[in-house]
């Protein structure tokens, strides 16, 4: 029976289009193959960050036994490490950081609720952001504990004043973090919603929020940053015993007794809670962000 050559063509992909069908499939069976093992991964990274806290430590220690400062104003890592354990032990210090993380969740838990109402409508109205883009930006360029003052003339020494003063210090990144999103998202995605019929608060709900999300992202992490140094200006000052002993607290202990091993512990543990939230927090919600977008998978390789 005779074959209809137009008819195999027609059906059969070109030849171009099976060699890049199959090389793509190749690249992406090589990928799979290929893929680090998360231990591995896990090691590349942190011995880089292992080896410079040794070299820290090791320079710590010399300059200590150097005599450059009195043991009492620059003390050994070790008589750090042990102040540490001790304050560890008696619960002091996990009682302090314990109270700090929930202050400063409920302090940019309500930032990020306030940023992202005033940045939508700076968004979506472009007479707003005129007007208030400057005074956000000059806010966020603000240090944080000039508010310190005004806060506990406003609220005296309590929660309030604490509380306003992240408030004031994590809101200004997050509204900027937001239109910075906002302003990244492609035009074709907004004229695609209002032709599918998006408008109003379901075009903001459901086209640019997401799109911008990617960006935003670098906002919330600014945020939260903003919000935890801001919480410790506002315990380091506002120290009464009603609120409790805060790490800001701990550390103003420390300064009150001249115990300077009190106070580089007390910084190492707010250096530790911050690392530790960016790990538990911001890191893997940034990978699903991105892995969600197509631009990076969960697990490095």
């Amino acid at each position: 029976m005779p074959v209809d050559r137009e008819t195999t063509t027609a059906s059969a992909p070109p030849t171009g289009v099976r060699d890049l069908e199959a090389g793509l499939d190749a690249l992406e069976t090589a990928v799979e193959t290929t893929r680090t093992p998360w231990w591995t991964t896990t090691w590349r990274a942190f011995w880089p960050t292992a080896l410079a806290l040794l070299v820290l430590l090791g320079a710590w220690q010399l300059v200590a036994q150097s005599g450059v400062k009195p043991s009492y104003a620059l003390p050994r890592p070790v008589d750090v490490w042990r102040t540490l354990v001790a304050a560890t032990q008696d619960g002091s210090a996990v009682r302090a950081a314990w109270l700090s993380v929930q202050r400063g969740g409920i302090g940019f838990l309500a930032s990020v609720v306030i940023g992202v109402a005033l940045g939508t409508a700076m968004a979506t109205l472009p007479l707003l952001r005129r007007a208030l883009g400057p005074l956000v930006t000059g806010l966020q360029s603000l240090p944080s504990i000039a508010w310190v003052p005004a806060a506990i003339i406003w609220f005296q020494l309590s929660n309030a004043a604490i509380f306003t003063v992240v408030l004031l210090g994590a809101v200004p990144s997050i509204v900027n973090g937001l239109l910075a999103g906002v302003d990244q998202v492609p035009p074709l995605y907004l004229r695609v919603g209002r032709v599918l019929g998006a408008s109003g608060w379901t075009r903001i709900r459901h086209v640019l929020l997401p799109a911008a999300l990617p960006g935003f992202l670098g906002g919330l992490k600014q945020g939260w940053a903003f919000a935890w140094r801001s919480l410790m200006a506002a315990e380091l000052i506002t120290n009464t015993p009603r609120l409790g002993a805060g790490l800001g607290q701990l550390l103003n202990l420390g300064r009150d007794t001249s115990d300077m091993s009190l106070v580089i512990a007390a910084i190492l543990v707010i250096f530790a809670v911050g690392i530790l939230i960016e790990l538990a927090v911001f890191t893997p919600l940034e990978r699903r962000i991105l892995h969600a977008r197509g631009l990076t998978g969960l697990s490095g390789g």
